[in-house]
């Protein structure tokens, strides 16, 4: 009889430290899948972004060809100063102070 609560209480400790954890983690998986799902077919019935007119910096600081063709602005889809990007993610300190960047329009949420 010891041999059988021994066996028992060893079986216990592996369902609890082993089978339990991963139970939990594919509900969890499950779970965030349908959240997923559901996030895409809202997505799909937003209405689509509109497209606005981006600044012509190149133009408003009066750059030379050869520097609008060492520049990504002019073929990005984003604003000049998101072009411009450093790699950390912040913007460059000249962004900061140039007269398109200030003059930009504030962009309206997406949601509401």
């Amino acid at each position: 009889m010891e041999w059988f609560n021994s066996t028992l209480a060893i079986v216990s400790g592996l369902l609890i430290r082993l089978a339990l954890p991963l139970f939990i983690t594919a509900l969890a998986i499950v779970i965030l899948r349908a959240v997923d799902k559901r996030w895409q077919e809202e997505a799909k019935e937003l209405p689509a972004p509109v497209q606005v007119d981006k600044p012509r910096c190149w133009d408003m600081k009066n750059c030379a060809p050869e520097q609008r063709r060492a520049c990504p602005s002019p073929t990005s889809a984003e604003p000049c100063w998101q072009a411009h990007r450093l790699p950390n993610g912040y913007l460059c300190e000249e962004c900061l102070t140039c007269v398109v960047f200030r003059q930009a329009p504030i962009p309206a949420p997406v949601h509401s």
